[in-house]
């Protein structure tokens, strides 16, 4: 069965849904949740998304809504009660790892057990075989990243959200930390997050809503500066790649390509000379 296939709308999709109002509230709580790191003023925001989709579904104008709206809330507030500001520490590798497992597992936990839904799901099988465009796109991905990130990275002096790496040890857990985060944006922001909202809304405003969330996270991270000129057309292509392709398999390896190039970059940053084949 593909995997958004169970996303299929209970009701009919509308652009002009009035379950918009409460989405849109949620995906804004991020801003101030991740980004601004205003974690008070982000519940209130949270608390009014998920009464507002409370009354939507008693007044019929959606259906569900409050219960999806509510299972994302809870992976966002989750990951909010820490910083996820780069910090390789041996305390904070395990603490983060934790959270943000967690962020995963307790929505999915309670879609599956507690609501009886099998809507998320990570469908490791699938998605085979890959066409042309798809392999030219792996390839394209690499290619831009190369080009591109140094330049970012060094210009705008982000690489120093990231800690300095020198220590063998310390090189191998940003290595494990970039690609754990990069596997865990994928199982949450589009497997968790997008696909919930696809069951309300059409693929692009349920793109928009969960790339809201994804870049919000992705500048507490460190993609600051002119970041999001990255980042938000990255979040949406994500979505959009998941909506054609039905396969968590080829996002992640999108995404884990990006972030081998990201580690690159941070370790020739910080290492001025190391890695020789960038061009800034």
């Amino acid at each position: 069965m593909p995997a958004l296939d169970s996303a299929a709308p209970a009701i009919p999709l509308s652009s002009r849904s009035w379950g918009l109002v409460p989405a849109a509230l949620l995906s804004g709580s991020a801003v101030l949740l991740f980004s601004l790191r205003m974690p008070l003023l982000g519940y209130v925001v949270v608390a009014l998304a998920l009464a507002a989709a409370w009354f939507t579904d008693s007044r019929k104008l959606t259906d569900g809504l409050a219960k999806d709206l509510f299972l994302i809330a809870t992976g966002m507030v989750i990951v909010s009660t820490i910083s996820v500001a780069a910090d390789i520490s041996w305390g904070n590798f395990f603490l983060l790892g934790f959270v943000l497992a967690a962020a995963v597992a307790v929505p999915y936990a309670l879609s599956r057990f507690v609501f009886k839904d099998r809507l998320i799901r990570f469908p490791w099988r699938g998605g085979w075989p890959w066409n042309r465009v798809q392999w030219g796109y792996l390839f394209l991905v690499l290619f831009l990243g190369w080009l591109i990130l140094p330049f970012y990275f060094i210009t705008s002096g982000v690489y120093l959200n990231w800690p300095a790496v020198t220590a063998p040890d310390e090189i191998g857990r940003l290595f494990v930390g970039v690609n754990a985060v990069g596997t865990w944006d994928e199982l949450f922001f589009i497997l968790t997050v997008f696909v919930l909202f696809r069951r309300h809304f059409p693929v692009w405003q349920a793109n928009l809503l969960q790339m809201v969330i994804f870049v919000s996270f992705l500048w507490e991270l460190g993609y600051q500066s002119w970041g999001p000129l990255l980042t938000i057309p990255f979040a949406l292509l994500q979505g959009w790649i998941y909506s054609t392709t039905k396969s968590l398999v080829y996002v992640l390896s999108v995404h884990l390509l990006f972030d081998a190039v990201v580690f690159l970059v941070i370790v020739h940053a910080r290492n001025p000379g190391v890695i020789p084949f960038f061009l800034l």
